[in-house]
């Protein structure tokens, strides 16, 4: 019955609109009242302990990073490297958009984040260009979803601390996976647009171009080298590269790019702020709720029950991946994963699955989820920059759900995409 409270009154909420953060929080008060076995003064605890983290800190300056380097004229820059290497192709706005995304998940960490900065500016420049307006943002929404796979990762970071997994190996680990969407998804945006006769430029490329649009971006370009290179070499901790990640973004869009100026930092921190604090409510709210979880001894029903159905890893592992699909379309990721890993990452470990590979997994999982609704998040962002309605851009991107969907699998069945890089670091 306790359970039936937790749950049913979580639903309720939801279908009552009320944000996930809260819904989370008000549905772990009443299971309080209800059970009356817990003080009241669990849920408080719970709000302050769970965000109590150094690695957590990593969050709001990645947060905080991802909106200077998207206000500070980066975006643009990173486009127009893409555009040099692929804009005069067949569907080369597409493409190119695409690679751009994912340079700028390489800085941002977060999907809805990449969405906003990139959409801005490549939705307009697709439409003029020719390209269907459904199309142009179906790609930039699923896009932007590389942003919680490619490192760094809010995401990564949160799995990282509830799961007690290396968020260095993890960033790593994220790389050639996020390459294996981001080509899924071109090659399908190729097709599409062979299909629909969209062009690329009519200007051909060449090295001189290619050279000039890299050497304009280099200071961004930059950016995901030192982070990476920096927690790999052992130089810094992910957090303290979250750290670095903002200086380095206020210098470049301040001193070098000289597209943020200072008044346009109230308005920066601003944004960065109420994206960090609905992200620390939900990670707050979420503990608690998977501490009522724990305490109900609900991943141990869930763990025997799948264990009941099948003793191939390869079934379990594709019942995983459907909860997570159907969990990515009504919950935030970041809830997901504080209360679904302390239930799937024993499991997974127990078939055989390296704990960092089933984070990739995951994240995966649920990046899908940014573009399926009824929450999915970029496809909100996406509507609001283009003006189209959700329900339009959620037919436009199934293709694009089932390209992510076949890349999943092939991360699933091949460790060694998540593995192989961090195993050359020992």
């Amino acid at each position: 019955m306790v359970s039936g409270v937790l749950f049913g009154s979580f639903a309720v909420l939801l279908i009552l609109t009320v944000p996930i953060g809260i819904s989370l929080g008000i549905a772990t008060l009443i299971t309080i009242f209800y059970s009356g076995t817990l003080p009241i003064e669990f849920l408080m605890k719970e709000l302050v302990t769970s965000v109590d983290s150094f690695p957590l800190m990593a969050v709001p300056f990645f947060i905080l990073a991802g909106e200077i380097m998207g206000k500070g004229g980066i975006s643009e820059r990173l486009f127009n490297v893409a555009n040099a290497l692929v804009g005069n192709k067949t569907g080369g706005f597409a493409i190119a958009t695409i690679i751009t995304c994912m340079f700028f998940a390489a800085i941002s960490g977060s999907g809805p984040a990449t969405v906003a900065a990139i959409g801005s500016i490549m939705i307009p420049a697709m439409v003029r260009n020719g390209y269907d307006k459904k199309f142009s943002t179906a790609v930039v929404a699923a896009a932007g979803s590389l942003g919680v796979i490619i490192p760094p990762s809010i995401p990564m970071v949160i799995y990282g601390v509830v799961g007690s997994t290396s968020i260095g190996d993890l960033f790593i680990g994220g790389i050639i996976p996020g390459l294996f969407v981001a080509i899924g998804l071109m090659v399908y945006a190729y097709f599409y647009s062979k299909k629909m006769g969209f062009k690329g430029m009519d200007e051909p490329t060449s090295l001189k171009k290619i050279w000039t649009a890299t050497w304009e971006a280099k200071w961004a370009l930059l950016i995901p080298v030192i982070i990476l290179g920096g927690i790999y070499g052992g130089f810094f901790t992910p957090t303290e590269a979250a750290v670095i990640a903002v200086v380095y973004g206020l210098i470049a869009g301040m001193a070098i790019y000289r597209e943020l100026s200072f008044r346009m930092l109230p308005k920066v921190l601003t944004d960065a702020a109420l994206m960090t604090a609905t992200i620390l409510i939900i990670v707050g709210t979420a503990t608690a709720f998977g501490r009522f979880l724990t305490i109900e001894q609900i991943p141990l029903k869930v763990a025997n029950a799948m264990m009941a159905v099948s003793e191939s890893p390869i079934i379990i592992m594709m019942l995983i991946t459907l909860l997570l699909l159907v969990v990515g379309c009504f919950m935030d990721t970041l809830a997901a994963i504080i209360i679904l890993t302390p239930i799937l990452l024993p499991i997974a470990v127990q078939i055989g699955y390296d704990p960092m590979h089933f984070g990739i997994i995951m994240v995966v999982n649920l990046a899908i989820g940014f573009i399926t609704p009824p929450l999915g998040v970029n496809l909100f962002v996406a509507s609001g920059i283009s003006g189209l309605p959700i329900e339009t851009i959620a037919k436009a991107i199934m293709p694009f759900f089932f390209a992510m969907l076949i890349t999943l699998i092939i991360i699933i069945i091949f460790p060694q995409l998540s593995l192989f890089l961090p195993s050359l670091g020992g």
